[in-house]
């Protein structure tokens, strides 16, 4: 049973998600406040933390700047409808994904299971995969790059494997956010974009060039460092 540590200050929405949530299989605990929020978080307890970024005591998203200091945990963050650049910030600080309020149950499950179902995939043993540069190795969950290596999120990491089992190819939007994130792509969703942008800053460029590019209109392709050179 996956354990789900959902963290709002908003008593009567934890305790209808509690119960919803627990019919589904899942074993929740809730915490109202920021710093005990961040406690639980670290407990290494949970498998996934839904985090509303208005919280007391400590705002969200520096409960998120903290924990992704010490722990790679899968977050779902709970953002006011419309409020696009906090939905951003949070993605750019290490969330996984991001749900506005007021939302449908159904679509939390939704993206729940998703998250854990990519979770669990990255967690299973495979062989190490080996791009120019970069290795990638499944088992271990971990990432480098030449001997450094990368302090990848959960989802950066199955982006990247995505991108280098596909190098030299473009792989379309909508297909990276229906394998990676579980979900199709919405009109005005940035979520890919802004993982890509995320894993970009930490490769960093290859001789000068991006090693991730993006195909106008299509989708991104990574550049095997023999073809960038």
């Amino acid at each position: 049973m996956d354990r789900v540590l959902i963290v709002d200050d908003d008593v009567e929405l934890c305790e209808l998600l509690s119960e919803r949530l627990s019919t589904e299989g899942f074993a929740i605990e809730t915490v109202q406040d920021g710093p005990h929020g961040l406690e639980r978080a670290l407990s290494q307890e949970h498998a996934l933390v839904v985090l509303d970024l208005m919280l007391p005591g400590m705002g969200g998203l520096d409960l998120l700047r903290r924990l992704r200091a010490r722990s790679p945990v899968p977050v779902l963050i709970l953002t006011a409808r419309g409020d696009d650049i906090e939905r951003i910030l949070g993605l750019e600080v290490g969330a996984d994904d991001y749900l506005p309020k007021p939302f449908n149950a159904r679509e939390l499950i939704a993206r729940i299971r998703a998250i854990l179902r990519r979770t669990h995939r990255v967690n299973a043993a495979a062989d190490p995969l080996i791009v120019g540069d970069i290795r990638l190795d499944p088992a271990r969950h971990e990432a480098r790059l030449q001997s450094s290596l990368l302090n990848l999120t959960t989802v950066e990491f199955t982006l990247l494997e995505m991108l280098l089992l596909h190098a030299g190819h473009v792989v379309t939007r909508e297909q990276l956010t229906e394998t990676v994130l579980g979900r199709k792509l919405g009109p005005f969703d940035r979520v890919i974009d802004v993982h890509i942008s995320n894993i970009r800053k930490k490769l960093g460029s290859n001789h000068g060039g991006e090693r991730i590019k993006a195909v106008r209109g299509s989708g991104y392709l990574l550049v095997a460092r023999s073809e960038a050179e």
